[in-house]
């Protein structure tokens, strides 16, 4: 029995709902941007859906890029013990970055990307997520662009994964029961 037959996922956030916050987000974007030089950076892999729809609503010349982060630790929780799986393919001083993640629940990830980022002396570092669980949070991430705020619950699709799988649901379900 696969894990597709033995999940039990209720819509938290439908295609439609998530399609209207990311044209918003994107419209927010374009509009803080003007006349700057922005690197769009993903998070891999949770992104990439997010992240193929946000820039498609971000009307600049924009040039985008990747990165891979792997957090050790309990397989529930982050240690905040961060490896860059994968890197930066540009040089980012004094460029304008947007890094763009699925989903921000203790920070300890992004606090260490963002200590790291700081030492390539971007002109600055702005984040976007698509979604943020604030009361895991265990440090403070300034998140200028959010698309929802969420309960401490598993959500999986639209990026957002259970042991790699449902990555390809249009829309954030709500897993309720695992057997």
């Amino acid at each position: 029995m696969s894990i597709f037959d033995s999940a039990n996922i209720s819509v938290l956030l439908s295609a439609e709902e998530l399609q209207q916050r990311i044209a918003e987000l994107g419209a927010d974007i374009t509009k803080d941007y003007q006349d700057k030089d922005l690197i769009v950076v993903g998070i891999l892999n949770g992104c990439f859906i997010f992240l193929a729809d946000l820039v498609r609503h971000i009307d600049l010349p924009i040039v985008t890029d990747f990165m891979g982060l792997s957090s050790y630790g309990a397989s529930t929780k982050s240690s905040g013990i961060v490896q860059i799986t994968k890197d930066l393919s540009m040089v980012i001083e004094n460029k304008h970055l947007l890094i763009v993640e699925d989903i921000i629940d203790t920070g300890l990830t992004m606090s260490y990307l963002l200590e790291n980022l700081e030492t390539r002396r971007p002109a600055s570092v702005k984040i976007c997520s698509l979604l943020s669980k604030p009361m895991k949070h265990k440090v403070s991430i300034p998140i200028e662009y959010l698309g929802f705020t969420i309960e401490d619950k598993f959500v999986v699709g639209y990026g957002l994964d259970f042991d790699g799988t449902y990555r390809n649901l249009p829309y954030i379900g709500l897993v309720t029961e695992v057997d």
